[in-house]
């Protein structure tokens, strides 16, 4: 607790005194540029990894970066989509797993949190991401089945976004951009989602630009 509370004594005498007339228009209305599905996992940090400021992202994190399909699930999470869609209109939604992730572990071998009831039932929200595994990747080893699963796994929950009322009314109204990631969190890579050619490619690579995105 020490160095948190030191953090935020830092943040206070010396980031926030610097930034005051930022944080005081905070204070007043937020717009932010995307609605930000990640993970809980602690070696992810959305806004390192975009390089945001406050206010540029609104985040909704839970284990395995999960959207539960609208009416299964009545909680946080189809909350926060419905006020990110329907009061702050904000006009992407980029839903983000990442390599190494435990949800996706559990997911691949459910008898290592047979003593976590309530992890072992959210895992159930990827359903269709252990079939796809199942019929699909059977020939998929070790890390390359885990890095497949994750990828399949942001594309189910994209497809999970679009059952929910608010993201269908503005994809209808061509509002709203849907964007698919992986972050590598050994080599610091993203893998985007091309709803063209249903591959992931590279942040990095030179043909990102004309990457599709589900709209």
């Amino acid at each position: 607790m020490d160095k948190l509370v030191k953090g935020f004594l830092k943040f206070r005498t010396e980031v926030f005194s610097k930034k005051k007339e930022f944080f005081t228009r905070l204070s007043e209305n937020q717009a932010p540029r995307a609605l930000f599905i990640t993970c809980s996992d602690s070696r992810v940090d959305p806004t390192l990894l975009t390089q945001t400021d406050p206010g540029e992202l609104f985040i909704l994190r839970n284990a395995g970066n999960m959207v539960p399909p609208y009416g299964s699930m009545q909680g946080g999470s189809t909350a926060t989509i419905e006020y990110a869609m329907a009061v702050l209109k904000v006009p992407h939604i980029i839903v983000c797993g990442h390599t190494d992730c435990a949800v996706m572990k559990a997911l691949l071998n459910p008898e290592e949190v047979s003593d976590l009831p309530a992890f072992r039932e959210w895992v159930g929200q990827a359903e269709t991401t252990r079939r796809l595994m199942h019929e699909h990747y059977t020939d998929l080893k070790g890390d390359d089945r885990l890095i497949k699963t994750t990828q399949e796994n942001v594309r189910s929950q994209l497809d999970h976004l679009r059952t929910h009322p608010s993201v269908a009314l503005l994809l209808r109204k061509k509002q709203v951009d849907l964007h698919g990631w992986v972050y590598s969190i050994s080599t610091g890579d993203v893998w985007v989602y091309d709803f063209e050619f249903e591959q992931f490619t590279s942040l990095l690579d030179e043909t990102y630009p004309r990457l599709k995105t589900s709209s």
